[in-house]
Protein backbone atom coordinates (compact mmCIF):
# COMPACT_ATOMS: atom_id res chain seq x y z
CA UNK A 1 0.00 0.00 0.00
CA UNK A 2 1.50 3.30 -0.86
CA UNK A 3 0.26 6.50 0.72
CA UNK A 4 1.09 10.13 0.84
CA UNK A 5 1.49 12.83 3.20
CA UNK A 6 0.52 16.50 2.44
CA UNK A 7 3.25 19.07 3.05
CA UNK A 8 1.79 21.23 6.16
CA UNK A 9 1.35 25.20 5.01
CA UNK A 10 1.29 28.32 6.29
CA UNK A 11 -0.35 31.38 4.82
CA UNK A 12 1.57 34.66 4.28
CA UNK A 13 0.38 37.99 2.48
CA UNK A 14 1.48 36.32 -1.14
CA UNK A 15 -0.69 33.40 -0.23
CA UNK A 16 0.12 29.87 0.79
CA UNK A 17 3.84 28.30 1.63
CA UNK A 18 4.87 24.78 1.77
CA UNK A 19 7.51 24.09 4.85
CA UNK A 20 7.89 20.60 6.33
CA UNK A 21 8.91 17.07 4.85
CA UNK A 22 6.81 15.02 2.49
CA UNK A 23 6.51 11.14 3.81
CA UNK A 24 6.07 8.29 1.52
CA UNK A 25 4.84 5.12 2.39
CA UNK A 26 5.84 2.15 0.02
CA UNK A 27 4.91 -1.03 0.43
CA UNK A 28 9.27 -2.95 -0.25
CA UNK A 29 10.02 -5.93 0.33
CA UNK A 30 8.64 -9.50 -1.70
CA UNK A 31 11.19 -11.55 1.27
CA UNK A 32 13.59 -10.63 4.02
CA UNK A 33 15.91 -8.29 2.89
CA UNK A 34 19.72 -8.37 2.67
CA UNK A 35 22.24 -6.86 5.18
CA UNK A 36 24.95 -6.42 2.42
CA UNK A 37 22.45 -4.39 0.21
CA UNK A 38 22.13 -1.68 2.56
CA UNK A 39 18.87 -3.32 3.76
CA UNK A 40 17.69 -3.64 0.54
CA UNK A 41 14.58 -6.06 -0.44
CA UNK A 42 15.14 -9.30 -2.22
CA UNK A 43 14.77 -10.24 -5.89
CA UNK A 44 10.95 -10.05 -6.77
CA UNK A 45 10.08 -6.85 -5.09
CA UNK A 46 8.61 -4.10 -6.51
CA UNK A 47 8.34 -1.24 -4.49
CA UNK A 48 5.48 1.32 -5.99
CA UNK A 49 4.70 4.90 -5.41
CA UNK A 50 2.02 6.60 -5.66
CA UNK A 51 2.68 7.96 -9.14
CA UNK A 52 4.48 5.85 -11.24
CA UNK A 53 6.91 8.46 -12.55
CA UNK A 54 10.44 7.28 -12.50
CA UNK A 55 11.21 3.17 -12.12
CA UNK A 56 14.14 2.44 -11.01
CA UNK A 57 15.47 -1.49 -12.05
CA UNK A 58 17.81 -2.96 -9.43
CA UNK A 59 20.08 -5.98 -10.23
CA UNK A 60 18.70 -8.94 -8.55
CA UNK A 61 20.86 -9.14 -4.54
CA UNK A 62 24.04 -11.70 -4.91
CA UNK A 63 27.63 -12.00 -3.53
CA UNK A 64 28.68 -10.35 -7.03
CA UNK A 65 25.42 -8.12 -7.82
CA UNK A 66 25.03 -5.73 -4.92
CA UNK A 67 22.09 -3.19 -5.33
CA UNK A 68 22.96 -0.93 -2.40
CA UNK A 69 23.65 2.23 -4.97
CA UNK A 70 20.14 2.01 -5.83
CA UNK A 71 19.07 3.25 -2.08
CA UNK A 72 20.93 6.11 -2.06
CA UNK A 73 19.88 6.92 -5.53
CA UNK A 74 16.38 6.46 -5.11
CA UNK A 75 16.60 8.48 -1.56
CA UNK A 76 18.21 11.37 -3.46
CA UNK A 77 15.76 11.65 -6.15
CA UNK A 78 12.73 11.49 -3.43
CA UNK A 79 14.63 14.58 -1.85
CA UNK A 80 13.88 16.03 -5.01
CA UNK A 81 10.04 15.13 -4.61
CA UNK A 82 10.56 12.62 -7.63
CA UNK A 83 7.64 9.79 -7.58
CA UNK A 84 9.95 6.72 -7.47
CA UNK A 85 9.52 2.84 -7.79
CA UNK A 86 11.73 0.24 -7.23
CA UNK A 87 11.65 -2.83 -9.08
CA UNK A 88 14.04 -5.91 -8.24
CA UNK A 89 14.95 -8.71 -10.88
CA UNK A 90 14.21 -12.01 -10.35
CA UNK A 91 17.24 -12.70 -12.64
CA UNK A 92 19.59 -9.78 -12.71
CA UNK A 93 22.77 -12.11 -12.91
CA UNK A 94 24.90 -12.79 -15.56
CA UNK A 95 24.35 -11.92 -19.37
CA UNK A 96 21.17 -12.78 -21.73
CA UNK A 97 20.71 -15.99 -23.54
CA UNK A 98 21.01 -13.93 -27.05
CA UNK A 99 24.93 -12.52 -25.97
CA UNK A 100 27.67 -13.37 -27.73
CA UNK A 101 29.33 -16.81 -26.62
CA UNK A 102 32.15 -15.18 -25.42
CA UNK A 103 30.73 -12.89 -23.06
CA UNK A 104 28.04 -15.01 -21.51
CA UNK A 105 31.19 -17.39 -20.27
CA UNK A 106 29.86 -20.12 -17.87
CA UNK A 107 27.59 -17.61 -15.19
CA UNK A 108 23.72 -17.31 -14.71
CA UNK A 109 21.07 -16.25 -17.79
CA UNK A 110 19.74 -12.91 -17.50
CA UNK A 111 16.45 -12.59 -18.15
CA UNK A 112 12.84 -11.04 -17.85
CA UNK A 113 9.62 -12.23 -17.20
CA UNK A 114 6.36 -11.09 -18.21
CA UNK A 115 5.36 -9.89 -15.06
CA UNK A 116 8.37 -7.56 -14.85
CA UNK A 117 7.69 -6.38 -18.10
CA UNK A 118 4.07 -5.42 -17.14
CA UNK A 119 5.43 -3.29 -14.30
CA UNK A 120 8.24 -1.80 -16.29
CA UNK A 121 5.95 -0.32 -18.71
CA UNK A 122 3.60 1.22 -15.26
CA UNK A 123 6.36 3.65 -15.53
CA UNK A 124 7.61 7.02 -17.78
CA UNK A 125 10.63 7.12 -17.05
CA UNK A 126 13.06 4.01 -16.33
CA UNK A 127 16.68 4.10 -14.75
CA UNK A 128 18.18 1.08 -15.34
CA UNK A 129 21.51 0.36 -12.87
CA UNK A 130 24.15 -2.43 -14.02
CA UNK A 131 27.30 -2.84 -13.08
CA UNK A 132 30.99 -3.66 -14.16
CA UNK A 133 31.40 -5.45 -17.48
CA UNK A 134 30.59 -3.25 -19.70
CA UNK A 135 29.58 -5.92 -22.48
CA UNK A 136 26.75 -7.24 -19.53
CA UNK A 137 25.64 -4.19 -19.76
CA UNK A 138 24.58 -3.11 -23.08
CA UNK A 139 23.29 -6.78 -23.53
CA UNK A 140 21.49 -6.36 -20.53
CA UNK A 141 20.27 -2.59 -21.76
CA UNK A 142 18.80 -4.47 -25.13
CA UNK A 143 17.02 -7.49 -24.13
CA UNK A 144 15.09 -5.03 -21.53
CA UNK A 145 14.18 -2.32 -23.69
CA UNK A 146 13.34 -5.10 -26.41
CA UNK A 147 9.70 -5.06 -24.88
CA UNK A 148 10.01 -1.92 -22.89
CA UNK A 149 8.84 1.09 -25.27
CA UNK A 150 10.09 4.05 -22.38
CA UNK A 151 13.04 6.43 -22.34
CA UNK A 152 15.64 5.05 -20.40
CA UNK A 153 18.47 6.42 -18.51
CA UNK A 154 21.69 3.73 -17.56
CA UNK A 155 23.40 3.86 -14.49
CA UNK A 156 26.31 1.51 -14.29
CA UNK A 157 30.12 1.30 -12.93
CA UNK A 158 31.72 0.45 -16.16
CA UNK A 159 32.42 3.24 -19.03
CA UNK A 160 30.48 2.85 -21.31
CA UNK A 161 28.62 5.43 -24.26
CA UNK A 162 25.97 5.91 -26.66
CA UNK A 163 27.81 4.50 -29.08
CA UNK A 164 28.28 0.78 -27.21
CA UNK A 165 24.47 0.64 -26.83
CA UNK A 166 24.01 1.47 -30.86
CA UNK A 167 26.44 -1.00 -31.82
CA UNK A 168 24.33 -4.05 -30.49
CA UNK A 169 21.19 -2.97 -31.72
CA UNK A 170 19.86 -0.67 -28.82
CA UNK A 171 17.94 2.74 -30.15
CA UNK A 172 19.56 5.90 -28.16
CA UNK A 173 19.11 9.54 -27.73
CA UNK A 174 22.03 10.70 -30.06
CA UNK A 175 23.68 7.86 -31.96
CA UNK A 176 20.87 5.21 -33.68
CA UNK A 177 21.72 2.05 -35.40
CA UNK A 178 21.26 1.20 -38.72
CA UNK A 179 17.50 0.17 -39.15
CA UNK A 180 17.84 -2.98 -39.88
CA UNK A 181 19.58 -3.85 -36.93
CA UNK A 182 17.36 -1.65 -34.32
CA UNK A 183 16.51 -4.67 -31.60
CA UNK A 184 14.11 -1.82 -29.25
CA UNK A 185 11.55 -0.72 -28.60
CA UNK A 186 12.58 1.90 -25.77
CA UNK A 187 15.68 4.03 -26.14
CA UNK A 188 18.84 4.83 -24.10
CA UNK A 189 18.25 8.96 -23.47
CA UNK A 190 21.09 9.08 -20.44
CA UNK A 191 23.81 7.53 -19.20
CA UNK A 192 25.92 7.96 -15.74
CA UNK A 193 28.80 5.91 -15.05
CA UNK A 194 31.81 5.57 -12.38
CA UNK A 195 28.69 4.55 -10.04
CA UNK A 196 30.60 1.50 -7.99
CA UNK A 197 28.44 -1.29 -6.92
CA UNK A 198 28.70 -2.65 -3.38
CA UNK A 199 29.51 1.43 -2.54
CA UNK A 200 27.76 4.40 -1.15
CA UNK A 201 27.17 6.35 -4.02
CA UNK A 202 28.93 9.83 -3.78
CA UNK A 203 27.50 13.18 -3.64
CA UNK A 204 29.47 14.08 -6.66
CA UNK A 205 28.08 11.15 -8.35
CA UNK A 206 24.55 11.61 -7.07
CA UNK A 207 24.62 15.50 -8.38
CA UNK A 208 25.39 14.02 -11.67
CA UNK A 209 22.25 11.47 -11.92
CA UNK A 210 20.42 14.66 -11.14
CA UNK A 211 21.44 17.28 -13.29
CA UNK A 212 20.76 14.10 -16.09
CA UNK A 213 17.42 12.80 -14.83
CA UNK A 214 15.69 16.46 -14.42
CA UNK A 215 16.00 17.98 -17.78
CA UNK A 216 14.36 14.30 -18.85
CA UNK A 217 11.49 14.77 -16.27
CA UNK A 218 11.15 18.12 -18.37
CA UNK A 219 11.30 16.47 -21.90
CA UNK A 220 9.17 14.15 -21.10
CA UNK A 221 6.52 16.13 -19.43
CA UNK A 222 6.90 14.34 -16.08
CA UNK A 223 5.87 15.43 -12.35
Amino acid sequence: MTLQKPLKVRQNPLGFERFGRETEVVACREGMGLGIGGGMAQRGTFAEAQRSDVLVLAMSPGRRHITKPVCDITTALRKERMQVSVLVLNSGAGTPPDAPSATRGMGPNFGITEREVQQLRTAKLLILHHGNIRSHVVYKVRTILRYVDLPAMVICQAPVDFEDFAKVGVKTRYVMPKEEDIATAGTVVGIVSGVIRGQACPKAKLNEILSVIKPLLEEHNIR
